[in-house]
């Protein structure tokens, strides 16, 4: 039969037509190529040469229409349908990655291979009417064959294709094409926002995670989406715990929240827990800190007389609380291990089994690896103020501390500054510290003091 008889155009990639109805194939090539079948005259399918996909994109899911009805076929005889069962075989989504031949439902999806002869398209298939020739004019939202299907074909409905060709539109509608708007180009897409990192909060002496309510609502407002994990761990007495077992307890809960993180996170850590993070960062390896926000931290120790002190040690003052922090039993209490008494340098060296060690103070065989794994941080912004009333004194938060005539060194007038013996030089040479001094604010208002956040914590939560 010859196809000069249908209407509609032959598409480029037509092949000869057969009086034989076509075959359908399982697709199991790979994507984007369509290998068809077309049987011969004696029934047998011979293959055809592949023909590529057009590279379109479904916008939704796509509709086919209704299959014909058994006995009949597009391009074939009842008798050859008989004796051809393939041709009754219709296209099954099995899953997102294959096809099946069974009966069934076509589904198209993106992303699958479409059956044999098909192709994706942005239309759905309307049944025309040939001399001889079964064609598919197009309407939006479904596929459409990449060949004709000749022969007698029975409509879906059971009526048959008639032989006076296809029925045009009124020519009323084709002279107002013309005069129709252009149609909208497709909407840019929205500017894609990288996701903020991930923010993680270490409390300090006597607190807990509800200390830190005000600076959550902060962090929402200013950088929504950003996930913030107040760790909950050691709260209220359970803080006096020695402070190693506090950077092990701690490190176990941070480790996840890096490895969920490959691009950093931020550490937000308060008072003590100010001392907990720093001594996180040099004794784990594959850190990925980028900003570590130590806020009023005891950096460089305490030496003095505080509402806590006297809580827990009230028979002792400062000048003889050494007595207590450097023997073995006082070690045991976290304040102790921070206790830094610039009248009996030589027994801190000796005696502090934390900060000392954390300082690169004291020689000992990690020292190397920890100044190391400190360097990895891409900041430190130091946070503190002479209003403080706890941190003793308030330039501890900036590394300064006493001398033994009880004046305040600068960080860079410190020993473990000049001899960099943890990096803190290092850091400064790059550009990578940050200090930010606030007056007016006392220890615990800190965490809730939005004018300080707005300044100070901020602008490094990238």
């Amino acid at each position: 039969m010859d196809c000069s008889a249908c209407l509609l155009p032959r598409p480029r990639d037509a092949v000869e037509c057969s009086t034989a109805p076509p075959v359908p194939a399982c697709v199991t090539g790979d994507a984007g190529t369509v290998v068809r079948e077309s049987p011969g005259r004696d029934g047998e399918a011979r293959p055809l040469a592949a023909s590529p996909l057009p590279s379109v994109t479904p916008r939704r899911a796509l509709r086919t229409p209704s299959p014909p009805p058994a006995g009949s076929s597009l391009g074939g005889s009842k008798q050859q349908a008989q004796r051809s069962p393939r041709t009754q075989a219709r296209w099954e989504l099995a899953s997102s990655r294959s096809l099946r031949c069974r009966s069934g439902v076509f589904l198209a999806k993106p992303g699958v291979v479409p059956p044999p002869g098909w192709a994706w398209g942005q239309s759905r298939p309307s049944w025309g009417r040939g001399s001889g020739c079964a064609s598919l004019s197009l309407r939006v939202g479904g596929v459409f064959p990449t060949t004709p299907k000749c022969g007698p074909s029975r409509l879906p409905g059971g009526s048959m294709l008639g032989r006076r060709g296809l029925r045009l539109p009124p020519v009323g509608i084709l002279l107002l094409l013309p005069f129709l708007p252009p149609p909208l180009p497709p909407a840019a897409p929205a500017p894609h926002r990288a996701a903020y990192k991930p923010v993680i909060v270490v409390h300090g002496l006597f607190d807990s995670s509800y200390s830190f309510r005000h600076l959550l609502e902060y962090i929402n407002e200013t950088h929504p989406g950003t996930v913030v994990t107040v760790l909950d761990l050691f709260d209220g007495r359970e803080s006096l715990r020695p402070l190693w077992e506090q950077v092990q307890g701690f490190g176990e809960a941070v480790a996840p929240i890096m490895a969920k993180a490959p691009q950093g996170v931020h550490l937000i850590c308060y008072s003590q827990g100010g001392l907990v993070c720093r001594a996180l960062l040099s004794v784990m390896d594959e850190h990925n800190v980028d900003s570590f926000i130590s806020l009023s931290s005891p950096q460089m120790g305490q030496y003095g007389d505080t509402d806590y002190l006297k809580w827990l040690f009230p028979t002792s003052m400062r000048s003889n609380l050494y007595r207590i922090c450097y023997s073995p039993w006082g070690q045991e209490f976290s304040i102790c291990n921070y206790w830094h008494d610039p009248h009996h340098d030589d027994l801190y060296l000796n005696a502090s089994s934390f900060l000392a060690l954390i300082n690169g103070e004291r020689d000992h065989p990690n020292a190397t690896a920890w100044r190391k794994n400190f360097l990895r941080v891409g900041r430190l912004v130091l946070i503190g103020g002479p209003d403080d009333g706890v941190i003793t004194p308030w330039q501890s938060s900036f590394f300064g501390f006493y001398d033994a005539n009880e004046t305040v060194l600068e960080m860079e007038e410190q020993l473990v500054y000049l001899r960099d013996s943890f990096g803190l030089k290092t850091l400064l040479a790059r550009g990578a510290i940050v200090r930010c001094p606030m007056a007016g604010i006392s220890h615990t208002a800190w965490h809730s003091n939005r004018t300080l956040y707005e300044t100070c914590i901020e602008p490094w939560l990238s």
